[in-house]
Order: C-alpha cells, then structure tokens, then sequence
C-alpha cells in the first residue's frame, strides 16, 4: 500500500472557513432534530395507558443520557467555531 497523494488545494481561506462555519450548522441542525426526537419520545411514553413510574424514569434516564451527549456535542461545536472567529477579517489567500 503505497502513501496517499495529496495535492495543493485552490480553495481560499475565506471558502474553507465558510465551509468549516457550514459544516457546524449542519450538525447543529441535526442535533436539533435529535432533540426533537426525544421530546417526542417522552411525550408518547407519558401518552401510553398503564405507563409505570418505572417505565417513566427509564425514560427520562435515556433521554437525560442523550441530552448530555449533545451537551457535550454542542460545546465542540462552539469551540470549533470559536477558533475561527476573526479568520474572515483575514487576507484572502489559497489554504495549503
């Protein structure tokens, strides 16, 4: 298996922070659909007849679970962009 070639990029610092900047919506937007699940989720478990506080604290236990990874999600998120907060103040210049 031979080395990968990598070969120069035209992209400028601009596009690629903006496509980096993008990128972070998308997943934001994706974690919000996540999010959405889980309400739903509780809802339909609250909804169910003969629900048991068992049944409800399993429940509130996964979705509690869920909530803290995107927590911990969303702070990388905000890092990521963090370190990109003054790169478009930049001069325009090709990424190597």
């Amino acid at each position: 298996m031979g080395m990968p070639v990598i070969t120069p990029s035209t992209t400028t610092r601009s596009q690629a922070v903006t496509d980096i900047i993008e990128s972070v919506a998308l997943e934001e937007t994706a974690l919000s659909h996540i999010l959405n699940a889980e309400g739903e989720k509780i809802q339909k478990v609250v909804a169910m007849e003969g629900v048991t506080p068992e049944i409800l604290l399993a429940t509130n236990k996964s979705v509690e679970s869920m909530v803290n990874a995107v927590s911990k999600l969303e702070m990388i998120l905000h890092s990521k962009l963090a370190t990109f907060e003054n790169c478009l103040c930049e001069k325009e210049e090709p990424v190597e």
